[in-house]
């Protein structure tokens, strides 16, 4: 090919989330959406493995029989959901989520998000082995216990649609189609579905029991709140570059979706607590995740429905990259450049 024939270099301001024909994915450089190789970054300096975090107390504590069932059964319901769910994630993001983001800094964010719901799911079946659980019933859960399956049929129905072959954002209804996909597992399952789970095992922590769980909990919601905030940021880097999109039709099928993961969610925390334990009660759980929707709903540019306050105003603590320690000093715990994480 004479140089001539060279195909022109592209701009940054070529660049596009989805649907871009002028920029090869390949090239990263010139770089157009900073915020996206930040995340990246972030999630780098955030890196653990979870055979790093000692399981001795755990182990001790869960055969010495000082557990009450109520503590045994939320701690196995939520390892149940979790090890699951994070398949589902890592699952969506690599056969339907990546396939369709045309941006290459998005993409390399993705791979960096991949690579970590990998690790969680690694998590769970460290925990699992640890305490010597039957794996059958742990990872079987969501076939077994309904509150778990309902919130996991949710999230698989809404990514049937982009699995199926033929599917494209180029037309509108497909584009639309993805970014409820992103709403689905970035605000919903990451964003709402998690967070009931984090408060209560994270209790638990408090209060120094499971304290290696706790502490694997701990770093999970560090990564997710990653997620979180990269999800936001790419849903909203859409609905810029596409504004015919966010209709108030579609906007108002967004609504009606979180108020079904609301509802979801609020009889998974009853299913987990029946009686209450730990001085943490279904109540408490139903005020919460009105709470954390309300937060979802302003950050993609809707308005707070729920209007419920926070029970739980620790859980900030526990989400700040920079705390150099866990809650009992069990360990310290350090991350590679850490000092570069900036929130």
């Amino acid at each position: 090919m004479s140089t001539k024939e060279k195909k022109a270099r592209f701009e940054a301001k070529d660049k596009r989330l989805i649907n871009c024909n002028k920029v090869d994915v390949n090239q990263i450089m010139p770089m157009k959406y900073k915020w996206a190789w930040e995340h990246y970054i972030n999630g780098c300096a955030n890196h653990w493995m979870p055979d790093e975090v000692p399981m001795g107390k755990d182990i001790e504590l869960w055969k010495s029989g000082n557990l009450s069932e109520a503590e045994i059964l939320m701690i196995k319901r939520n390892l149940g959901f979790f090890s699951t769910a994070e398949s589902l994630v890592a699952n969506n993001i690599t056969l339907a989520v990546f396939k369709h983001v045309t941006n290459p800094e998005a993409r390399q964010y993705l791979l960096r998000q991949g690579f970590e719901e990998a690790i969680h799911t690694h998590t769970f079946h460290y925990i699992v082995e640890s305490l010597d659980l039957d794996p059958s019933e742990i990872f079987n859960m969501y076939n077994e216990i309904d509150v778990i399956g309902e919130k996991d049929k949710f999230e698989m129905k809404i990514t049937e649609e982009i699995l199926q072959d033929g599917f494209t954002t180029e037309t509108e209804e497909g584009a639309r189609a993805f970014l409820k996909n992103l709403i689905a597992y970035y605000i919903i399952m990451e964003g709402i579905f998690f967070y009931s789970g984090f408060a209560m095992i994270l209790s638990l922590h408090r209060q120094n029991k499971m304290t290696g769980i706790g502490e694997q909990f701990q770093f999970i919601l560090r990564d997710e709140t990653i997620h979180l905030n990269f999800g936001i940021d790419l849903i909203n880097g859409i609905k810029e570059e596409n504004p015919n999109l966010w209709t108030e039709e579609f906007q108002q099928e967004i609504i009606d979706m979180i108020d079904e993961a609301v509802t979801l969610e609020i009889a998974y925390a009853k299913a987990c607590l029946p009686k209450g334990v730990l001085g943490l009660t279904a109540p408490m759980f139903e005020e919460y995740v009105g709470f954390i929707a309300d937060r979802r709903l302003e950050r993609i540019g809707l308005s707070a429905r729920y209007h419920k306050t926070n029970p739980f105003p620790w859980m900030s603590e526990v989400i700040d990259l920079q705390k150099e320690k866990n809650f009992f000093e069990t360990r310290v715990t350090e991350y590679q450049s850490s000092s570069s994480l900036s929130w």
